[in-house]
C-alpha cells in the first residue's frame, strides 16, 4: 500500500543568450515537485541463510514538473538495508543483492524498458566481509515501477541477497614449556 506525501524543490535552470552585442544572462527556475509515496509496512525482517536483518524506512520518491505536472525523474525505491551475520562459525562476503517488484499474480512488474530487477552493491572495498555476528547498513535507492504508482498493482517486494560464506575457525595449539632457575 502507497500513501502520497509531497515536498516542494526548487531546481535553477540557466538560459544563455548568444548574441554578439548581448554580455548578458538571464536565470529562469524551473520549480519542481517532489512526490514522496509511504510504503506500508515501513519495515521488515529479512533472513536469507546466515544473514539476518531489516529493511526500514521505505518511500517511494519521484520529481515532477510543479507547474505542469511531467515526470522529471522516474520514481525511486528508498530505505535502510541492515545486515547481519547471523552464525557463529562463518564469515560472509556479501556481493550483490536484487530486488523485484511483484504484481497481485506474483508475476515481475516491469522498470524501464525490459528489465524487471534492479541490481545493486552491498558493500564498499574493504568493507565486505561480515564476521560471525557483525552488522552493516545499506542505504538503497533503486529504480521504482511507475506503473505501481498508477495502476497500484504492487503487492510484493523480492529481495535477494548473493553472499559467500566461509567458515570461520579458531584453532588451538598446545606446546611443552619448563621453567629454569638461573
Amino acid at each position: 500500500m502507497l500513501d502520497e506525501k509531497r515536498f516542494a524543490v526548487a531546481a535553477p535552470a540557466i538560459i544563455v543568450e548568444a548574441s554578439s552585442c548581448a554580455h548578458g544572462s538571464s536565470l529562469a527556475s524551473l520549480a519542481l515537485e517532489g512526490k514522496t509515496y509511504t510504503v506500508t509496512p515501513a519495515a521488515v525482517d529479512v533472513y536469507a541463510g546466515v544473514i539476518a536483518g531489516e529493511m526500514t524506512d521505505m518511500q517511494v520518491v519521484q520529481r515532477v514538473e510543479k507547474s505542469s505536472g511531467p515526470t522529471v525523474s522516474p520514481p525511486r525505491l528508498v530505505g535502510t538495508l541492515r545486515l547481519r551475520s547471523s552464525s557463529q562459525t562463518h564469515s560472509v562476503r556479501l556481493v550483490v543483492a536484487k530486488i523485484q517488484y511483484l504484481d497481485g499474480h506474483g508475476r515481475p512488474m516491469k522498470l524501464e524498458g525490459s528489465l524487471t530487477q534492479e541490481a545493486f552493491r552491498l558493500t564498499r572495498y574493504g568493507s565486505e566481509w561480515l564476521d560471525p555476528g557483525q552488522e552493516t547498513i545499506h542505504a538503497v535507492d533503486v529504480a521504482f515501477p511507475a506503473e505501481a504508482l498508477t495502476a497500484r498493482k504492487l503487492t510484493r517486494l523480492r529481495l535477494e541477497i548473493g553472499y559467500v560464506s566461509s567458515p570461520y575457525r579458531e584453532e588451538m595449539f598446545n606446546f611443552v614449556v619448563s621453567i629454569r632457575s638461573q
